[in-house]
């Protein structure tokens, strides 16, 4: 489960949060194409059965790096492990990353840290770092996973919002820049998916919003077919594209103001 003798042979994608979620259906989607995977994430025990899962059912070889993002050094430990064992990432998946639901002004100072870290500081980190051997190799696929969140302002999820908008912003920049090079950029807005994103981030369980959430899997299909055509930014379903053309469109804040109205309904 984590040799890399067989890296060697076809494709490698790189995927962070690869435990659960959308992050564990891209893996999925991606051993169905025959790519070999490394999953990351800092749960063990859902790594290793996620692995055995993959190679079972795939026959791809998969390795497993158990990683706290949230660790300044974390990315640069990924990058130059992978290095010294030859291993070459031809997709790179920043899946990684979790919200905290609550004022800003009450939230925990090392929480918020540790949301900026993974959010934002580690995605950019390990972009960087893999993105110069892509660009050498005149290919390679990198898909930044934002939210239909980036399109708007968060009241109650103030960080987790803003860190989301960085994420669109720096991938339609990074998009223009490699344009030309061979490597592609994309970056996957889903909005409401079930996951356990609420339950991490303490997000009230309420039926109406249950029933306009999008099943992980159906997200993730949407995604992957973006990634693979190397488009640069998708949103998963008509209803949350048609969400991002208004926030666009109508006064901020108008919009500011609707969106305020739904996390008071969570508390």
């Amino acid at each position: 489960m984590d040799g890399t003798n067989d890296f060697n042979a076809g494709k490698t994608a790189l995927i962070t949060g690869a435990s659960r979620g959308l992050g564990y259906e891209l893996c999925r989607l991606l051993a169905e194409d025959g790519y070999n995977l490394i999953l990351i994430a800092r749960d063990r025990e859902r790594l290793r059965r996620a692995a055995d899962e993959f190679e079972k059912a795939y026959g791809v070889a998969v390795k497993t790096m158990v990683k706290d993002l949230s660790l300044p050094e974390a990315s640069r430990e990924i990058y130059e492990t992978l290095k010294q064992e030859s291993v070459q990432v031809d997709i790179l998946v920043n899946n990684a990353g979790f919200g905290m639901f609550g004022r800003f002004v009450n939230s925990d100072p090392a929480g918020v840290r540790a949301l900026l870290e993974v959010n934002i500081t580690a995605l950019t980190l390990l972009t960087r770092l893999f993105l110069k051997d892509m660009i050498s190799r005149r290919r390679g696929r990198i898909m930044n996973v934002a939210s239909l969140g980036a399109y708007q302002a968060g009241p109650f999820m103030a960080t987790y919002y803003a860190s989301k908008a960085y994420v669109l912003s720096f991938t339609e920049s990074l998009g223009n820049e490699l344009a030309g090079t061979g490597v592609t950029v994309t970056a996957f807005c889903p909005g409401r998916t079930r996951t356990e994103f609420d339950k991490t981030a303490g997000v009230k369980k309420l039926k109406w919003l249950d029933d306009c959430m999008m099943d992980a899997g159906k997200a993730a299909q949407i995604g992957y077919k973006a990634l693979m055509k190397g488009k640069r930014i998708v949103i998963s379903g008509w209803q949350n594209r048609l969400i991002a053309y208004v926030s666009r469109l109508l006064p901020r804040k108008l919009v500011n103001f609707v969106v305020m109205r739904m996390p008071e309904k969570m508390t």
